[in-house]
């Protein structure tokens, strides 16, 4: 039995060899599970080629950040497509030919050179122009055999100027008939337009281009701008459309489809490990827990098999829905943490309740929102249904779960950007699933307590029912056996509700906890209606192995009417190891008295040679706070009822000593019964006793009847 104080739990003892086998075997058993779930795509491969149509939406199943190779190599060809062609311009060598062209024109003009002398004739003059540069237009013939001495020098400057600008930058061959088209309208110095036209055809023939086309330099500048271009990496995020329904499957879909894996089986490695990691972490957290705070539901293999079901179906569920627009939302995931409450408690609801949206956070993204919609909306109905003892409480429960989802989506969309068609159709998906949490809830939780051998309210509440046929047998076969349990079903209720226990399944034990008196009513006093007792007769050793007897044979009974499991371990618990103690005085005081009796030394030694072992019950120790209620309630009703005197000093007197006796034999050291529990405990039955036993008022009615009663027994007249 633990005290107030201890507000930390016990020292952990290492698990026994035996334990580890158990820990290893139930960690395994669910990890495995959980990773195949969430790694594993048993879906056939996509069998896609590019120009065929999608027959459905094609969406990433995960998150995904990769290189995509065909989006790259197109990229990249882009990038050399938009090279210009490169040509083999130099400023060295547009020098040279500048250098060259120059001293050509130079030779070109100098019989013009001559021809415009101040010593040459005009006849002399007329004739030069006659002759030279045959491959003059006529037109440029005539200006030229028009032109002064005078103004030759400025045309030849002003020819020989353009023609060395020209040469000097970049002349592309495919440019030079554009380069010859513009030489007239580059000239300057004066030049009249007559003039211009001259010195442009005097030029025109010397223009030669000083760039070509290089494919060898056109091909290097390709591939360096196609090397210059990164590696295009593609975010596809979860639930993204890859291809559309109808659409022409192109090469850069085939890549994103073969990069997350969807045309082969193949299981992606990384996330199966990743998978297995965080399943092994949950895993290892829920043993943990579920072994230092609640190791009567660690020891129960029903208890756990259920939690891993819950689990199990929870993850499967989620991986099925993962990266659908609104299926997360509407999945009924906070049943879990109903059912687990209505079974089991509230706290062990909660863990489970925090591994599942985990698990709906990392299956969707990872999504907080779902997440947090997920854990908030499991939260909301744990704390809802509280016991779960009417339908009501599932409704209230479905209630509180849809507000808390619909605030949930809609403060992520007020964060986020989701419109208003949005928030009002998650709102709509947070009532489908809280509406299906609580008819989920209502339709499995009688069901699933059925199968684990757990005992869930509703039928509790049936087995409370005094028509039940166990409970009519001990009415008309043991009454008294009867009426004692319902006074013991009122004490052990009371008590529960003080300390926080479950008072219903405290009150239903209570009921059935005597079924085993059934084999033997008359073995017992309450059922003898002060006729002979039979014990009167017996040694104290037989009488002690008849009142053991009632526990086996309340097992058996229980057993063949068919009730749970969890309420038949409440028989042989709630006379825990206990000494039977009248018998046992019984047997130490005829074991004395050939001595002289207890007084004597002799005495003394023969009584103390009495085995107590004979004298105890089997057990087990009462395991939960309800059966040790249940062991208090039972001895303090039978004890108080033998009280002559049942003012509230003798009730308080008899309900601490029953107490005391009880904790000094070490009955509650297998269960978390604290002292604060014990002095509410107390007060409840002392309270609930006085209210039993109260002083009645002395009718006249009743003192009449009395005085008839005693005369008939005198045999004297009748009254007055």
């Amino acid at each position: 039995m633990t005290t107030a104080a201890q507000a930390a739990p016990e020292p952990l003892r290492l698990p026994s060899r035996r334990e580890l086998a158990r820990i290893a075997t139930a960690a395994a058993a669910l990890v495995a599970v959980m990773t195949i779930t969430l790694g594993f795509d048993l879906s056939p491969g996509i069998d896609l080629k590019v120009g065929e149509l999608a027959p459905t939406d094609i969406r990433a199943p995960r998150a995904l950040n990769y290189t995509n190779d065909v989006l790259t190599q197109e990229a990249r060809q882009q990038a050399r497509q938009a090279v210009l062609p490169q040509y083999d311009y130099t400023s060295e060598r547009a020098i040279t030919i500048a250098a060259d062209q120059l001293a050509a024109f130079s030779r070109r003009v100098t019989p013009l050179d001559t021809a415009f002398a101040p010593e040459t004739t005009k006849a002399e003059r007329e004739a030069f122009l006659q002759t030279v540069l045959p491959e003059l237009s006529d037109g440029a013939r005539a200006i030229l055999e028009g032109l002064k001495s005078e103004r030759w020098a400025a045309v030849r400057t002003e020819a020989a100027r353009v023609l060395d600008v020209t040469e000097r930058n970049e002349l592309r061959d495919t440019e030079t008939a554009e380069a010859k088209a513009r030489l007239s309208a580059q000239m300057a110095g004066g030049l009249s337009d007559d003039e211009r036209t001259l010195a442009a055809e005097l030029i025109s023939p010397l223009v030669v281009p000083n760039s070509s086309f290089s494919q060898t330099l056109t091909d290097q500048e390709r591939d360096r701008q196609a090397a210059a271009v990164q590696p295009v990496v593609e975010q596809i995020l979860q639930g993204q459309v890859i291809v559309r329904n109808g659409s022409k499957v192109t090469e850069a879909d085939l890549a994103r489809i073969h990069a997350l894996a969807l045309d082969s089986t193949r299981p992606d490695v990384a996330a199966l490990g990743g998978w297995f990691l965080l399943s092994g972490l949950l895993v290892a957290m829920v043993i943990s827990w579920l072994r230092i705070f609640r190791p009567a539901f660690w020891h129960r293999n029903n208890v756990v098999l259920l939690l891993w079901l819950l689990i199990t179906i929870a993850t499967f569920a989620l991986q099925l829905t993962a990266g659908r627009a609104a299926l997360p939302f509407i999945l009924p995931i906070a049943a879990v943490g109903v059912l687990v409450a209505v079974l089991l408690d509230a706290e062990t609801a909660v863990v489970v309740t925090s591994v599942v949206a985990i698990v709906a956070g990392a299956v969707n993204g990872p999504s907080l929102e779902l997440g947090s919609y997920a854990l908030l909306g499991g939260l909301a109905g744990i704390l809802a249904i509280r016991r779960g003892d009417k339908l009501q409480a599932f409704i209230q429960a479905g209630a509180a779960i849809f507000v808390v989802q619909a605030v949930v989506v809609t403060a992520f969309s007020l964060l986020g950007e989701r419109d208003l068609t949005g928030v009002v159709q998650l709102i709509g998906a947070a009532g489908l699933s809280a509406g299906g949490a609580s008819v989920a809830a209502v339709g499995s939780f009688a069901v699933l307590g059925n199968v684990f051998g757990l005992l869930p309210v509703a039928p509790h509440l049936e087995l409370a029912n005094p028509s039940q046929p166990l409970l009519r047998r001990l009415l008309v076969e043991t009454p008294g056996t009867y009426h004692h349990s319902l006074m013991v079903g009122n004490l052990a209720e009371r008590a529960a509700e003080a300390i926080g226990a479950d008072p219903l399944i405290t009150r239903v034990a209570a009921y059935y906890h005597d079924v085993g008196k059934l084999a033997n009513p008359m073995a017992f006093i309450e059922n003898q209606s002060g006729g002979e007792n039979v014990h009167d007769v017996l040694e104290p050793e037989e009488s002690a192995q008849i009142l053991k007897q009632h526990v086996a044979d309340g097992i058996d009974v229980a057993y063949q009417s068919k009730l749970p499991k969890t309420l038949i371990a409440f028989i042989p618990q709630h006379h825990g190891t206990s000494v039977m103690a009248y018998f046992y005085a019984k047997a130490r005081e005829e074991a004395a008295a050939p001595y002289g009796g207890l007084e004597t030394e002799d005495g003394k030694r023969a009584a103390d040679a009495v085995d107590i072992r004979r004298y105890r019950h089997a057990g087990p120790k009462p395991q939960s706070r309800e059966a040790a209620l249940l062991m208090l309630a039972d001895g303090v009703e039978a004890s108080v009822r033998s009280l002559s005197s049942r003012d509230e000093p003798a009730i308080r007197s008899m309900v601490a000593r029953i107490i005391n006796d009880r904790m000094e034999d070490g009955q509650f050291d297998e269960c978390d019964l604290t002292l604060r529990d014990i002095g509410l405990v107390q007060e409840a039955f002392v309270s609930q006793l006085l209210g039993m036993y109260h002083q009645r008022v002395a009718y006249p009615t009743n003192k009449v009847v009395e005085l008839e009663s005693r005369r008939a027994a005198g045999g004297g007249g009748t009254p007055a």
